[in-house]
């Protein structure tokens, strides 16, 4: 990172965007192009976990190439200014690498949506239609490295 004084190096907050974010943006790579995927998750145990149908644009390039960037920002705010250069952006983020595995056991998808659905905020007892389940497949992302940057002041 070019610039150390805004580096997160707290484990407590970087846990909190882990934990709180709630968009996590995929960077794939088919045939030598960027392709990026906002995707809803939850994180547990240095994986992030990630529902998904059977196919699509995304499952076909994790099948052909399962290494991945990923990125999730919390707790931003536009920052305006009297002169238009001086405006910015007030965030924390996280941006990070590993590989992804697709999971189709239906005790992992079970556990998988588990963690999703109560991140959300799901209260009620979580059962889910085997049809439902059939149709769609977690996807593991081993977390390999990522780094926290943020910008203005924060308590």
């Amino acid at each position: 990172m070019r610039r150390l004084d805004k580096q997160i190096s707290d484990p407590e907050i970087l846990n909190k965007i882990l934990n709180e974010s709630h968009i996590c943006r995929l960077g794939l790579v088919e045939n030598g192009e960027a392709y990026i995927v906002p995707v809803n998750f939850a994180h547990a145990d240095g994986i992030i976990y990630i529902h998904s149908a059977l196919s699509g644009r995304k499952i076909d390039i994790i099948r052909s190439n399962n290494r991945v960037s990923f990125e999730m920002e919390l707790d931003h705010a536009l920052v305006t200014s009297d002169i238009p250069c001086g405006w910015t952006e007030k965030y924390r983020s996280i941006m990070g690498k590993g590989s992804i595995i697709i999971d189709n056991d239906i005790n992992s998808k079970k556990h998988g949506l588990d963690l999703i659905m109560r991140k959300y905020g799901a209260k009620m007892e979580l059962n889910y239609d085997e049809k439902i389940l059939a149709r769609m497949m977690i996807l593991k992302l081993t977390i390999e490295s990522y780094t926290g940057k943020q910008s203005g002041e924060w308590e």
